[in-house]
């Protein structure tokens, strides 16, 4: 049975951003999640990122999503290799931070020390697991990163680190401090947030004097702000909205997926694993749910990332093998009636929830028992991130992750290494490759990573592997903003401009 009707019953060309403007104006930005915290080091959440990286908080590095740069500088204005496992930082002058205090390295050697630190947990620290990073300060404008094993791509990674001053404690902050072009002036939990351009940037000053971010979970409800003239930008509507000539669809790096927690029974049993893929209707949630030019993912990662590897086939729909191998699990004594939580992420994307109702009537029908849990960010990251709680029953994390970066090791570690923070298996091999293909460069690089993607799909069959998703931007008349393949992590202030 085809589910086309069933989704259908659920839910009944980007301009250029103007070089020079006279004006400046206040925006607004309707979001479908308020960040439950306003921390510079968890900017790598979705929620977070968007109103405080390159806004608030800036890195040393960035990456030219809107051109072929590559690798750009900010804080940080040239990098060099000084030995096989160490690169050389020269640091930018003259940038303070919206409290006044001069940036220099002694900032930089904190924010990543704060970001490693056990005392708080710190997403980007994700990003860097598996790796012994050391930083030392040459003098107040120059730092080196050693690191073990080497890493040929750390000025990619270390756009992630963002930056605060050396006096902030080793415990999350309400009140970032950044010495990006705004300031936060104003935070009204479950209601607004308000950032104001600050005087003293390094930088061009932007033409953007003030952004107010409000919160709506109902993309029709975000779309419509923007329509009416309430807010400015809806970077994230629904497919269905999106149909005048406001509605600008972008390149998503977003893959959604189900994260399966290969350790408890009866999903530790690969026939199971097997049939929770083969028991879904992918094709059957593009053009209803989900966008036309959606994409059915093989991998974490989108094609475009290296190593992606094309010879991996989508699992095909097929209830009746689904059906075939619980009969067989079951046979053999594996509990396949056991209740399996589904956990989704209200306001993930736009289409979340009716997605996750959607898989869990597709996964009844072939004899799972799934109950469908639809959670807030803070307490969804208490089911997608490590410690798991020891005696828990079997699991699937819905979610999405996002790597517009380009390289997997923005992924494969702690989403598939048995230490990983977010990883749901425990394999040799998969440790070993991951580990290999972080220090390797060049074509080495590429063929180990994409030997992973085949391994992790075909044999291990270590998730549920949904979508390549389409993003959708609603943007008002009086505002110019080309939404990009970063926008879902990120909207930088400075990309806005005013008509």
């Amino acid at each position: 049975m085809k589910y086309s009707a069933f989704l259908a019953g659920v839910l009944l060309s980007a301009s250029a951003l103007s070089p020079a403007f006279a004006q400046e104006k206040d925006v607004t930005i309707v979001l479908g999640e308020e960040p439950d915290l306003m921390e510079p080091c968890m900017a790598t959440r979705s929620n977070i990122g968007r109103i405080l990286l390159g806004n608030i908080s800036e890195t040393l590095t960035e990456l030219d999503v809107r051109g072929d740069e590559g690798v750009k500088p900010r804080l940080a204005e040239s990098w060099e290799m000084t030995g096989d496992n160490t690169w050389r930082f020269h640091l930018r002058e003259g940038v303070t931070f919206s409290d006044g205090t001069a940036f220099d390295a002694e900032d930089v050697k904190h924010s990543f020390e704060r970001a490693e630190s056990d005392q708080i947990t710190c997403e980007v620290s994700r990003y860097y697991e598996g790796i012994d990073i050391t930083p030392t300060v040459v003098d107040e404008h120059t730092i080196d990163f050693t690191t073990d094993p080497a890493q040929p791509i750390l000025p990619l990674l270390l756009s992630l680190l963002t930056i605060v001053p050396s006096e902030t404690p080793m415990e999350f902050t309400r009140e970032p401090v950044g010495t990006g072009p705004y300031a936060l002036a104003d935070w009204k939990p479950g209601q607004s947030i308000t950032l104001n351009r600050r005087d003293g940037y390094w930088g061009d000053e932007p033409e953007v004097t003030s952004a107010t971010y409000l919160f709506r979970a109902d993309p029709s409800v975000r779309a419509a702000m923007v329509q009416t003239g309430e807010a400015d930008i809806a970077p994230s509507i629904s497919a269905i909205d999106a149909t005048t000539d406001m509605d600008h669809a972008y390149p998503n790096s977003e893959t959604t997926y189900l994260r399966i927690d290969n350790s408890v029974a009866p999903l530790n049993d690969k026939r199971v694993r097997e049939a929770l893929n083969l028991g879904i209707d992918r094709e059957a949630f593009i053009g209803t749910i989900l966008s036309e030019g959606t994409q059915i993912a093989t991998a974490l990662n989108v094609p475009t990332t290296l190593g992606w590897n094309p010879d991996v086939e989508a699992w095909p729909y097929d209830p009746e093998r689904a059906e075939e191998l619980l009969a067989e699990a079951k046979a053999d004594g594996v509990p396949v009636d056991t209740p399996i939580e589904l956990v989704g992420r209200i306001g993930n994307f736009p289409g979340a929830t009716e997605t996750f109702e959607a898989i869990q009537s597709m996964l009844s029908e072939v004899g799972f028992n799934i109950d469908l849990k639809m959670v807030e960010v803070a307490e969804h990251e208490q089911y997608y991130s490590k410690p798991y709680v020891d005696d828990r029953g079997p699991i699937l994390v819905g979610a999405q992750h996002d790597n517009s970066r380009g390289d997997p090791v923005f992924t494969m570690y702690f989403k598939y290494d048995s230490e990983g923070r977010q990883s749901g298996i425990s394999d040799a091999k998969a440790d070993d490759l991951i580990a290999r293909a972080t220090a390797a460069t060049g074509e080495e690089r590429e063929a180990l990573w994409s030997e992973l993607f085949a391994y992790l799909h075909d044999d291990v069959v270590a998730d549920v592997l949904l979508f390549h998703m389409v993003g959708h931007a609603r943007i008002g008349n009086d505002v110019a903003f080309t939404p990009t393949i970063a926008t879902n992590s990120q909207l930088q202030l400075a990309e806005v401009g005013v008509k």
